[in-house]
């Protein structure tokens, strides 16, 4: 891979890094400063209706999963950028064939090609033993 192109996914992938952590900013911020009584919007002495309250906790739990999402794609981020100062980027851990630029650009921190990935798919347990599954 060329050195613009190295230069590219670097600035791409730091791009989607901040995009990430400004939203699992705004979940973490948004779930600390609401209380579940201040979520429903009611401020009576009264308790509200358990169908609301059940509604807001799927709410709160929903982005909590959104911010577990987005800490899993950011922790693949940093491997890729990691993997491009160790000048191993966009290459295949599977076969070690350079992985193609639709894909990387795509899902920059891709860690498989086309043909691996796929490959993965139909057999989940490959490549389990690192943890990564892109």
């Amino acid at each position: 891979m060329e050195a613009k192109d190295i230069e590219y996914f670097k600035h791409l992938l730091i791009q989607k890094r901040k995009e990430m952590q400004n939203h699992m900013d705004a979940i973490t911020e948004s779930e600390r400063e609401t209380t579940i009584k201040d979520a429903s919007g009611d401020h009576s002495a009264f308790s509200f209706h358990m169908a609301d309250q059940g509604t807001d906790t799927m709410e709160r739990e929903k982005n909590f999963f959104y911010a577990q999402r987005d800490g899993k794609i950011l922790a693949h981020i940093e491997r890729a950028l990691d993997r491009i100062e160790r000048g191993e980027y966009g290459k295949c851990r599977a076969c070690g064939e350079q992985i193609a630029f639709a894909r990387l650009e795509a899902v920059p921190h891709a860690t498989l090609c086309i043909q691996c990935k796929s490959n993965q798919e139909k057999t989940p347990d490959m490549l389990q033993d690192q943890g990564e599954t892109v």
